[in-house]
């Protein structure tokens, strides 16, 4: 479910700069919030990998 709401985020953040250009607000508001789903994202695969780690040792 992230992983579509990450794909949306991006294709919106690229129809947002060709319609307003790579340096609007709009465009840098839709990239901060990419940037969070993506941070987010990250941190739940660090969360999985440490739980399987502990489940191996």
């Amino acid at each position: 479910m992230l992983s579509l709401t990450i794909e949306r985020k991006r294709a919106q953040m690229l129809e947002t700069a060709k319609i307003y250009g790579m340096s609007s607000t709009e465009t840098l508001k839709c990239s901060q919030e990419l940037d969070r789903l993506l941070h987010l994202h990250l941190s739940n695969q660090l969360r999985d990998r440490r739980v399987e780690l502990k489940k191996i040792s």
